[in-house]
Order: C-alpha cells, then structure tokens, then sequence
C-alpha cells in the first residue's frame, strides 16, 4: 500500500468507493472533484498497485480542521489503512499550525467511534437527525499537539 497526494484523477475512483461506502449520503462526482481540489482542502488516497483502496478529505477554517470523509474499501479493512490515513491528515493539519480536528459521525457506528476515540478523539456535541436516515451525527474533537485543552474553535 502507498499513501499519496490525491490527484485530479482520483476523482472516479473515490467517487466509486464513495458510493459503495455510504450509498444515498455519498458524494457525487462533482463533489469529489471539488473536495478534492478545493481551497484549504487536502486529500489523501491509499493505492494498492492501480487499486484506489482508501482516502481522506479534510477542509481548514481557521484553526480547525474538519475530517470531511475517510473511506476504506470494505476488503482492505482491518489493515491500518485508516490509521494511516488518518495519521497523513492529522500530521497535515499540525504542520498547518492547526489547533484540533473535528469530524461527525454516526452515533450508530460503534466500530468508527470506537477507532476515532482510540485515536484520540472526543465527544464535544450532538446533531439530532443528522443522517438521512435520522440517525444522530456526534461531532468528535481531536486536540493537535502545541494546543490547550478546549482551544482552537
């Protein structure tokens, strides 16, 4: 596996995960193109050989940087991949001079709280109905080294 810069062409590739990972929430491929090429973005992708396997998207404001999305394909789970992922974002975000991380995920998936929080990440709030399918969204904060406690936005 190598982790690399995404680039305009992985744009189909993480369109196509997307849809597989998160069905009617998934982003189109014009909203890939535009995560992954926008202003204060930095994408992410993990490759195996030609395979686009995972990738992560983070969005800066301020001094704060959101975990917009991180994916991996369902058959290369259990690997590290989102630890790795992960990792490339938050080193990006603390080389920006960032304060912390947030992130929103479903209050129904154990197995991604459980990863977020061993990785560091704390409950902050609650979004009531968030998810399409009226599930809660918990935002979750990760401080970056250098930051006080409940600093940064």
């Amino acid at each position: 596996m190598i982790l690399r810069a995404a680039a305009g062409p992985d744009a189909v590739g993480v369109a196509e995960l997307e849809r597989d990972l998160f069905g009617p929430d998934a982003w189109s491929l014009p909203m890939v193109v535009a995560e992954l090429t926008g202003e204060d973005r930095f994408a992410v992708v993990a490759v195996a050989g030609e395979e686009l396997i995972g990738y992560a998207v983070t969005m800066r404001t301020g001094d704060v940087v959101d975990l917009q999305r991180i994916g991996v394909h369902p058959s290369h789970r259990r690997a590290g991949i989102a630890r790795a992922l992960l990792k490339a974002a938050v080193e990006r975000a603390a080389a920006e001079e960032a304060q912390g991380m947030l992130l929103e995920v479903s209050a129904g998936n154990g197995s991604a709280i459980a990863f977020y929080t061993a990785e560091g990440f704390a409950e902050i709030d609650r979004r009531r109905r968030y998810y399409r399918d009226g599930s809660d969204a918990l935002v979750l904060r990760r401080q970056l080294s250098g930051s006080p406690a409940g600093g940064g936005g």
